[in-house]
């Protein structure tokens, strides 16, 4: 008897409710978020043999629960809250919003679903969401502080800068300002605290750029090959799209990245318009990789622009027509890049067995560095034991300190 377990995960706590196949009640558990939620879990799920947990939002709220009951070998399905909300509403019994109702809703919805999402463990794709997020986040802190910083320099000299704001720019405009006056003087210390700011963020953004390269070119990606896909836009779209292999065809990912176009057409009326819905940080990227290709007149990109514009169509619409061939290419690249890593797997045999070389072949070359390294994962280093050699360690230069800094 196939066991459907629901997961309704909150901070504090969560709650399981166990059906069969007919949605009859077999078990519930509350159990409270802490490092022992997993043995507890598990310990109640062993009456039922032939198990699947059903984890709502499992990239969401739901992540560390679902990535935790992954790594110890059980198999996990992603319910969307909307799918579950759904069950709940037209729920005979009761529609109550509660957790044990709310479990047995996610529950349901994953036994009823034809096309269940599995959770698989972490990858690169991870990591470059992570550190793409971390780009983000430094890139708009750096462009707020910016903004402050201008306004203050309005407050000082007419105009302030007018071009693109730099803290070079801002430093030799506060030379020629003379602080006159506590006011002025306040206004210049401020402009100084802001310029410092700037600075520090730029040399973290530097770091990230540098991490997110690293994160790359350890994953094997291929999609980097694309003329006008760089690091940055390389692990957005691996990173956010994460298994490739969810989008059956080409059409389901352009969808989901926005690029695909909406139709609303009318009896013999059959119009294509602009589709606001997507994950705007991936379209976002295509974006970009498709005005660098614009911009340079030698690449199949600004070709194949060149030819829309010649076809009557306006710049706004040839962009969005190189939006969606790119998203075709990097799609084609990672499905590549997904059967070569499966197959890589295959021959490598359970376990991936260390010495063989299938999981670098997979992607074209031997890298330098592990592909996962430890400062990338929750792994602790191996304790060692009291009678071993201590290490012998170089002297801290600055050079080290500042390679571990980054």
């Amino acid at each position: 008897m196939m066991v459907m377990i629901g997961v309704d995960p909150h901070k504090g706590s969560h709650t399981a409710h166990a059906i069969d196949d007919h949605e009859v009640k077999l078990g519930e558990l509350r159990v409270r978020a802490s490092a022992k939620q997993l043995v507890r879990l598990l310990e109640w799920a062993e009456q039922f043999a032939e198990r699947t947990w059903a984890v709502e939002n499992a990239s969401g709220l739901g992540y560390l629960l679902a990535q935790q009951l992954v790594a110890a070998g059980e198999r996990v399905l992603d319910v969307q809250p909307k799918l579950a909300a759904r069950v709940r509403v037209l729920a005979t019994e009761s529609s109550e919003k509660t957790d044990p109702h709310d479990a047995r809703s996610v529950a349901i919805a994953a036994l009823r679903s034809t096309k269940p999402a599995a959770v698989r463990a972490d990858d690169h794709a991870a990591v470059m969401k992570l550190w793409v997020k971390r780009q983000r986040d430094l890139a708009q802190e750096r462009g707020r502080t910016a903004c402050r910083l201008h306004a203050v320099l309005c407050d000082l000299v007419a105009g302030g800068v007018p071009d693109e704001i730099t803290p070079g720019k801002a430093e030799q405009l506060l030379v020629t300002v003379e602080a006159s006056t506590a006011v002025t003087a306040a206004r210049i210390a401020l402009a100084e605290e802001l310029i410092a700011d700037i600075e520090r963020l730029d040399a973290r953004i530097k770091q990230s750029r540098k991490r997110l390269a690293e994160a790359v070119a350890a994953s094997g990606t291929t999609t980097s090959e694309v003329f006008g896909v760089g690091p940055v836009v390389a692990a957005t779209v691996v990173g956010i799209t994460g298994d490739v292999r969810r989008f059956a065809n080409r059409d389901r990912f352009a969808a989901f990245n926005g690029t695909a176009p909406v139709q609303v057409s009318s009896g013999d009326r059959k119009v294509w318009r602009l589709r606001r819905r997507g994950n705007r940080m991936v379209n976002h990227a295509i974006h970009m990789a498709a005005v660098t290709q614009i911009r340079f007149p030698n690449t199949d990109g600004r070709a194949y622009y060149d030819r829309k514009i010649a076809e009557g169509k306006t710049g706004k619409e040839a962009l969005r027509s190189l939006k969606r061939r790119i998203s075709d290419v990097l799609y084609a690249h990672m499905v590549a890049d997904a059967r070569r890593l499966e197959t890589a797997k295959q021959k490598a045999g359970p376990g991936g067995q260390p010495g063989n070389d299938s999981v670098a072949s997979a992607a074209g070359s031997h890298p330098e560095q592990p592909a996962l390294r430890p400062s990338h994962s929750r792994t602790r280093p191996k304790a060692r034991t009291p009678n071993a050699a201590p290490r012998r360690t170089r002297p801290k230069t600055a050079t080290t300190t500042a390679r571990r800094s980054t």
